[in-house]
């Protein structure tokens, strides 16, 4: 391909776009600029549900004591045994949540 300097560029031809409503000249420089005065936009619920699920959280309590006093009581009868590979998860699990945070 050759590109050639002295040529000059074609005029830009503009096409008019064509639309079942019939746009007023207000409308038309609207849609000139890129902007319509109809655009809407509908954004997902997700963050509405983020939002929800936020607020359900705030209002758990930060301990649960009932789950702190059953496991208080089987440590104390000496039934809990979590065993040496599930100490070494829960070892393992605590040191990267630890540099994360």
């Amino acid at each position: 391909m050759r590109i050639d300097l002295n040529k000059r560029p074609q005029p830009f031809q503009e096409t008019e776009v064509s639309s079942p409503e019939r746009t007023t000249g207000a409308d038309r420089a609207s849609a000139s600029d890129g902007f319509a005065s109809d655009d809407q936009a509908e954004l997902s619920g997700v963050r509405a549900q983020a939002r929800a699920l936020a607020a359900q959280a705030a209002q758990l309590p930060e301990v649960r004591q009932e789950r702190v006093h059953a496991l208080r009581q089987t440590i104390e009868r000496g039934l809990y045994c979590p065993g040496p590979v599930r100490v070494a998860g829960a070892i393992l699990e605590h040191m990267i949540t630890g540099l994360t945070a």
